[in-house]
């Protein structure tokens, strides 16, 4: 992973420099001790994070971060305590290390900063891969059904009830077999009987969801990784 370094104290680059070379992970492609520099560095080069200093003379680190239209990963580095909570309402944003920085805790933020990254990559493979559209037999005709318009899948007997905004499908299949064509970053089993499109939750309350304008049964087991998927404030 590239990387540079944004900081006006040559000290704190040198660290910070130097932690990176020995995780065998980060690649330091550049330095700067202004962050007016660095900008022009990446107006025509890229790189996947960058370390940035909060406090700088003329043009701060959250400057910096504003100008960017499309910051890389960033890991602010400071001496001060008190701006977690500011630095995280910036989207890139993913680690905030207050000096003097230590390895195992420079390390920590390698972890993190990797989950992120693997789990970002395995979602866009994923949106890629997935088919915009599913075909089900019906009456003995194969339809075209566009996934993302699927808001609930509920089992009946040897049959599947596939609802969505426009139409619903009785097709004779099964949850299992359904759940395998339909894309995880979407669709969750929430029931032994319900498969549910996540986007369109509603609301939640107790052991129930309410999708669309169907109230669904969640499983206790399955509650608390619902609510994993779910992006909570």
């Amino acid at each position: 992973m590239d990387c540079i370094i944004i900081d006006d104290d040559a000290t704190a680059r040198l660290i910070t420099r130097q932690l990176c070379l020995n995780s065998g992970k980060i690649n330091v492609i550049d330095e700067f001790s202004s962050a007016i520099e660095a900008i022009k560095f990446l107006n025509s080069n890229t790189v996947d994070m960058v370390y940035l200093d909060i406090h700088m003379p003329t043009f701060s680190g959250f400057d910096f971060i504003k100008t960017l239209k499309n910051p890389p990963k960033i890991v602010l580095t400071t001496s001060d305590k008190n701006l977690a909570l500011e630095a995280f309402e910036y989207k890139s944003v993913v680690d905030y290390l207050v000096k003097p920085i230590n390895k195992e805790r420079f390390d920590k933020s390698l972890d993190k900063l990797f989950s992120i990254s693997n789990n970002v990559e395995e979602s866009i493979i994923e949106k890629k891969e997935t088919p915009e559209h599913i075909y089900v037999n019906v009456d003995r005709r194969l339809v075209k059904v566009h996934i993302p318009s699927i808001f609930l899948i509920e089992a009946k007997g040897d049959y599947i009830n596939i609802k969505t905004k426009e139409k619903n499908y009785i097709v004779h299949s099964t949850l299992k077999k359904i759940q395998d064509k339909l894309p995880t970053h979407l669709f969750f089993k929430v029931h032994r009987s319900f498969i549910i499109n996540t986007s369109e939750i509603i609301d939640i309350e107790d052991n129930t969801v309410l999708v669309n304008k169907d109230v669904v049964p969640v499983s206790r087991s399955n509650k608390g990784e619902l609510m994993k998927k779910l992006n909570l404030l």
